[in-house]
């Protein structure tokens, strides 16, 4: 899972460890392991969010990981045109390719640490696809998708597109060098990352050595998610069990502790990898169907009509 990385972790800025006397680290409220699926033309996907209580993942909507999985050539796949409305989607490429277009002339190609952050405010159609020269070769494919939702107030909002390139993201180091933190979005300990989300959040792809571990600062006022993309740990002070696939909700406090298993599977030599991720909640209804997320059902009924007629936009030649 190389995502970005460095030859020497050690010239890195560090993040300053919350003082333990002075600090509380949120406790887990609930971790749970991601139902598998399939998602667009049939790839495979973890529901990182199912079954979780909405409060506790305000501003957040949905979010899959994507793979990680080895194609064999002719294999790969990605999602036909379809549209959105009323949230930004958030694409981060671990390994592997992916294009993306969009009917307001966004888009662009993504591999490995890229991010495509799409607000579909309003509305728009988009196209995800791996590329034909990954077609014909296979590969490695595993990502993330984030769904972040966005107060009524933007909801119709201009669509926009930024392509974040993975060499962008800020990239720090726990204070002993034990743990390598690519911060995608918001800040972390004064360190900021590049997303610009209409939704304070911030996210953080953490790789930590085996047998080390991380206390971060966090917001008191924000939500707390933590994520396992591969390996096992154990997160909060009570050390609740991590493992690929686990979603671990976090309750109050300002300071996030997780840390790496000292034995990791060969595949995952390099420690624990998870996502890190919270932000402002929102606290608005929330009415999502497929691919529209809205405050009510009324919202939600407009935003098909205008779908079916053609308000969101048409395919590209």
């Amino acid at each position: 899972m190389p995502a970005v990385t460095v030859p020497d972790i050690t010239v890195l800025p560090r993040v300053a460890e919350p003082d333990p006397a002075t600090t509380t680290a949120r406790p887990v409220l609930a971790a749970r392991p991601s139902p598998q699926g399939f998602e667009g033309e049939g790839f495979p996907v973890r529901r990182a969010f199912a079954g979780i209580n909405q409060a506790y993942l305000d501003p957040f909507i949905h979010m899959d990981q994507m793979g990680e999985i080895e194609y064999s050539p002719g294999e790969p796949k990605g999602t036909p045109w379809h549209p959105h409305r009323g949230f930004e989607t958030v694409t981060y490429m671990i390994d592997g390719e992916m294009q993306h277009r969009d009917s307001v002339g966004g888009g662009g190609l993504i591999t490995n640490g890229d991010t495509q952050w799409m607000t579909a405010g309003s509305g728009l159609l988009h196209i995800e696809t791996p590329p034909e020269h990954l077609v014909m070769s296979g590969g490695l494919f595993h990502g993330i998708q984030l769904w972040v939702n966005l107060p009524s107030a933007d909801k119709m909002i201009t669509p926009r597109y930024q392509d974040i390139r993975g060499r962008e993201v800020a990239l720090l180091s726990s204070p002993d060098g034990g743990a390598l933190l690519r911060v995608i979005a918001g800040e972390l300990g004064g360190h900021a990352g590049p997303g610009s989300t209409h939704t304070p959040i911030t996210l953080v792809h953490a790789t930590i050595a085996p047998g080390a571990q991380v206390r971060l600062p966090w917001n008191p006022a924000w939500n707390a998610l933590v994520y396992t993309l591969s390996g096992d740990g154990t997160v909060g002070a009570e050390r609740t069990p991590l493992s690929t696939g686990t979603t671990a909700v976090l309750g109050a406090g300002d300071a996030i502790v997780v840390a790496a298993n000292g034995a990791q599977e060969a595949r995952h030599g390099g420690g624990l990898d998870v996502l890190i991720l919270g932000g402002r909640p929102i606290r608005e209804p929330v009415a999502a169907y497929g691919p529209f997320v809205m405050n009510t059902r009324e919202e939600l009924l407009q935003a098909f009509e205008d779908f079916q007629a053609g308000r969101l936009g048409v395919v590209p030649e």
